[in-house]
């Protein structure tokens, strides 16, 4: 795991260095809710910004563009062209072919389940933090002792700042992939330090990078039908989208391609 003291930015600009230099952009779709980058590797996806009246001073400049230089925007202060930033780095991350070579697993084989469905029997009875109102929480703070951080709160919801008073609690935490829009992922993984940390959601890039990093499994998605899930997308889709070309998918460190027994 990296060091307390690494720079906040390190695992930005070691996401960025990762997609390959000769990487072109082919087309951009800011959406209702969804932003898609399509690179010549793959389709990539990042939630919009809930703070979507930003200005967007690159617009109509994306296409055409090197990956890697419009991956850089995930270190943007504007929320909207971090999203957008996201999207990019995971064209590549997750990728289809790119995804095959990172982890010994089949997308095929993956189970059709959200990340919370999936790790139910696992949390039963122990205390857990979510940050993010996901949809669909309800079946899990059945299960266990349940904590919402969110930035916006509603009813029972935590302030996201809780954090550091709440996580250190913990048996198990699920961050939002978001959190790398606004730059808090480094430190609420740093939080989760000893316990069950999964980063969720469809903006988490699926690298053994972010085990390095504190996660100890990832939940995010590949976008296995790129034409279908643009059309969605671009016609106002809303979650709705993983029944449109989208895959969910979970991932551990012992899942890693080649990891050693």
């Amino acid at each position: 795991m990296i060091k307390p003291e690494a720079s906040k930015w390190q695992l930005y600009d070691r996401l960025i260095d990762g997609i390959p230099q000769d990487s072109e952009v082919q087309d951009c779709l800011v959406g209702m809710r969804w932003i898609l980058v399509r690179s010549d590797n793959g389709v990539g996806m990042s939630l919009t910004s809930p703070d979507g009246k930003q200005r967007l001073d690159g617009s109509g400049t994306f296409r055409g563009r090197k990956t890697r230089e419009l991956a850089t925007l995930i270190k943007s202060w504007n929320t909207m062209e971090a999203a957008i930033g996201v999207a990019a780095v995971n064209s590549y991350y997750n990728a289809p072919g790119v995804f095959a070579r990172s982890w010994d697993t089949d997308l095929n084989d993956q189970p059709e389940a959200n990340a919370f469905e999936h790790y139910k029997d696992r949390l039963t009875g122990k205390k857990v933090a979510v940050v993010g109102h996901f949809p669909g929480l309800e079946d899990l703070a059945a299960a266990c002792e349940l904590s919402i951080l969110e930035r916006r709160p509603r009813d029972n919801d935590f302030p996201d700042p809780a954090c550091e008073y709440i996580f250190p609690q913990q048996d198990a935490v699920f961050i939002t992939g978001t959190t790398l829009i606004n730059k808090t992922l480094p430190r609420l993984l740093e939080l989760s330090s000893g316990r069950i940390s999964v980063v969720v959601g469809p903006s988490t890039p699926l690298t053994p990078l972010l085990f390095e990093y504190g996660a100890s499994a990832l939940a995010g998605t590949v976008v296995m039908d790129g034409e279908r899930a643009w059309r969605f997308v671009a016609e106002g889709g809303d979650r709705r989208v993983f029944a449109h070309g989208v895959r969910m998918v979970k991932v551990d460190p012992g899942m890693v391609h080649n990891a050693q027994p």
